[in-house]
């Protein structure tokens, strides 16, 4: 695959899961969804928001939480995608 196919497949998956519903447990539990990234990517943002105060949750995107009629769902877990959730760090009393 030429690497302007690859990222084009890339981008197509991302902007799928951009629209998928964020998990309602996690949203039950104050947590936000933020968006999905390449783990590594997911890592360092991670960082970021923790430095910024909050806790930060990575789920691992699996091919059932792409929509229906996926046809590059391999490709997400071939790049171990993730979600980035967070939420606020409660304050210290």
């Amino acid at each position: 695959m030429s690497e302007g196919r690859r990222s084009d497949t890339v981008e197509g998956v991302l902007s799928g899961l951009s629209g998928a519903e964020p998990d309602p447990y996690l949203v039950a539990q104050g947590w936000e969804r933020r968006f999905v990234a390449d783990r590594q990517r997911a890592v360092e943002v991670a960082d970021l928001y923790r430095q910024s105060g909050f806790e930060v949750r990575l789920e691992v995107v699996r091919s059932d939480d792409l929509p229906d009629g996926c046809t590059d769902c391999r490709l997400v877990e071939l790049l171990g995608l993730a979600t980035v959730y967070t939420r606020r760090t409660a304050p210290s009393p």
